[in-house]
């Protein structure tokens, strides 16, 4: 053998222990990352079983649509409101609680949780506006409850608007908490649905639950409802019914473009005072009003969900506005 075929040789050899070492160490990546998987889906099951068990019952089952459907009722005023929540708010009476307890001094508040929210049932019916709009319906009429202000946080606006022009002589009042505008801009994306069912089946969503900032850190919720609310997201969150309703965004959005709140209908719009998202946020809310005979925008400082932090405020001037509104 030649020198040079001597170190062709040597340098085939190396190449061969360089790869096989590199193989065994993507071979290692990889089993790990399985493993890892492995872990966080077991723990998963296991912890979402165990939560299942520790969640507390509050409210009432009301039967909508052969499900049932969780209500809570507070107060006992001679006026009710209606509260409705945001998108994918996993525990909508828990989330509400501090402004309900403010406004159930003045009112009968009655917190309704739609079909994939709280302690409701899910369901495989479409997230359409009208199923929405008349599943909530369904379940106020099972209450007898036919006069109402209509008060709902963030997605509600949307579902609201359609809700007071469907049951024009039930509704009293919108109030909108931070509330959507239809044509507000970027809502008609797709959202990542079925990456999100992979979180949420996965286990993934829950370890970055885990390991994100504490959303109820420094509020004024107390630590029993914090740890309900937690453990109720942990099981609702990203759920069938939800990432349904989440496909259905864009064609809800441009379903309600057309639609406006009846000039004679009492409007009041709490709207968040800084925005960064969506430009022109506060004009979008003044614009609802502009035809109004009893409209009113109340800028506040604070994150979306203003009613975490401004609920006596909210309370306050509700009451307020519904007594100018007599």
């Amino acid at each position: 053998m030649t020198q040079t075929e001597e170190i062709k040789t040597r340098n085939g050899t190396k190449s061969k222990k360089v790869r096989s070492i590199l193989l065994k160490i993507i071979g290692a990546i990889v089993i790990a990352i399985l493993l890892f998987l492995a872990i966080v889906y077991s723990v998963n099951i296991i912890s979402s079983n165990s939560e299942q068990k520790r969640i507390e019952s509050y409210g009432q089952h009301v039967s909508v649509d052969g499900k049932n459907m969780n209500v809570l009722i507070q107060g006992e005023g001679e006026e009710t409101i209606v509260l409705l929540p945001g998108f994918g708010t996993a525990a909508p009476a828990l989330d509400f609680k501090l402004l309900i307890d403010e406004l159930s001094l003045f009112y009968k508040v009655v917190a309704v949780e739609p079909f994939g929210y709280g302690l409701s049932d899910g369901t495989d019916k479409e997230r359409s506006t009208q199923n929405i709009v008349g599943e909530v319906h369904e379940a106020l009429q099972r209450l007898n409850i036919n006069r109402y202000i209509l008060m709902g946080h963030s997605i509600a606006g949307i579902y609201g608007i359609d809700f007071v022009n469907t049951y024009p002589n039930e509704v009293t009042a919108f109030v909108g908490i931070d509330s959507s505008v239809p044509t507000q801009p970027g809502m008609d994306v797709k959202f990542p649905s079925k990456k999100l069912e992979f979180l949420k089946k996965s286990g993934l969503l829950r370890l970055m639950l885990k390991l994100g900032t504490d959303p109820y850190a420094a509020l004024s919720f107390d630590d029993k409802t914090v740890e309900q609310m937690k453990l109720i997201s942990n099981i609702n969150m990203n759920n069938d019914t939800i990432l349904n309703e989440m496909d259905h965004i864009s064609s809800n959005f441009k379903g309600a473009h057309n639609l406006t709140f009846p000039k004679d209908l009492p409007l009041l719009l709490f709207v968040q005072a800084n925005n960064e998202e969506i430009k022109g946020w506060i004009p979008f809310h003044e614009g609802q009003i502009k035809d109004s005979v009893h409209g009113k925008v109340i800028i506040m400082d604070g994150s979306h969900y203003l009613h975490h932090t401004k609920f006596k405020e909210i309370a306050e001037n509700v009451r307020a506005f519904m007594k100018e509104a007599k």
